[in-house]
C-alpha cells in the first residue's frame, strides 16, 4: 500500500512524528516529506513531494522535491525495459535545472536488479549527470532561487543565485551565438563568464534594453558540456 492511500491514523503518523522531532537521536537534523497519510500531500511536511514527478509552473512558497525515475515506466528494475523507456540525458539535466531554479530538490531514482546491481544504462545516465555537475555544479549546489526564475524564449533560460552572484542556465545554444537576457540589470561592475571557460565574455545592451552575451566560438571538443550551459553574472541586479 502507498502511504497516501490510508489516513494518518492508520499509519500512526502523528505519534511517530512526535517521537521523531522530540525524542529521536536525529531530532535536530531530521527532515520529512508530506507522505504521512491520505490528504497530507502538499499540506504537511518539512518539504513537499505533492505527487510523483511534480512540476510546479511557478516558485512554490514551501520547500519541495521533484522525485522521478530514469525508467519512465517503473521505480524498480524491469527485465523487459527497452531503450525508449529510458529518460534521456538531456531530459534529466533539464529537469534538474528547472527543479533547482524553482527552489526544489531533485530525486532521481534507479532500480537495482535482484542481485543489487545497477545496470549499465542507469550507470551511464548517472555518470552523465555527474559529469555535467562537475562543470556546472557551482550554479546548483547551495544555490537559491533568484528574483526571476526563468525566461521563456528560444534558448529556455533558468536562473539560480548564490549571494550576489546570478547564474543563467540556457538549454539551447542560440544560432546567432548571442544569448539575449531580459532580466539581469547590468552595472558598472558587471562581469560575465561561462562555467568551464576561463575568459570573460563580451556583452552589450541592445536598444530594447536586453542584455546581449556574446558566446565563445569554440570547436565542439572545447565546449564545456553537450547541453545546458551556465553563464555566471556578477555585478548585476
Amino acid at each position: 500500500n502507498q502511504l497516501w492511500e490510508g489516513p494518518d491514523t492508520y499509519w500512526n503518523s502523528t505519534n511517530f512524528l512526535s517521537w521523531l522531532y522530540n525524542d529521536s537521536p536525529v531530532k535536530d537534523v531530521v527532515v520529512v516529506n508530506d507522505r504521512w497519510g491520505k490528504n497530507c500531500s502538499c499540506h504537511h511536511g518539512g518539504y513537499y513531494n505533492c505527487q510523483d514527478k511534480f512540476k510546479p509552473e511557478t516558485l512554490p512558497d514551501h520547500k519541495w522535491e521533484m522525485c522521478t525515475s530514469i525508467d519512465k515506466m517503473s521505480w524498480g528494475y524491469r527485465r523487459d525495459m527497452v531503450l525508449t523507456d529510458i529518460t534521456s540525458e538531456y531530459s534529466i539535466i533539464s529537469e534538474l535545472v528547472r527543479t533547482v531554479s524553482l527552489g526544489g530538490n531533485y530525486l532521481l531514482n534507479i532500480g537495482p536488479t535482484k542481485d543489487g546491481l545497477i545496470v549499465p544504462i542507469f550507470q551511464e545516465r548517472l555518470l552523465a549527470v555527474g559529469k555535467w555537475l562537475g562543470i556546472n555544479g557551482e550554479a546548483i549546489y547551495a544555490s537559491k532561487p533568484w528574483r526571476v526564475q526563468f525566461e521563456k524564449n528560444a534558448t529556455s533560460v533558468w536562473y539560480t543565485s548564490k549571494g550576489p552572484t546570478v547564474y543563467a542556465i540556457f538549454l539551447y545554444w542560440p544560432e546567432s551565438g548571442i544569448l539575449s537576457l531580459k532580466s539581469p540589470i547590468v552595472t558598472s561592475t558587471t562581469q560575465i563568464t561561462m562555467l568551464g571557460i576561463q575568459n570573460d565574455l563580451k556583452w552589450s545592451k541592445n536598444p530594447g534594453e536586453d542584455l546581449l552575451v556574446y558566446l565563445p566560438h569554440l570547436p565542439p571538443a572545447a565546449v564545456p558540456t553537450e547541453f545546458a550551459w551556465t553563464i555566471k553574472l556578477t555585478g548585476v541586479k
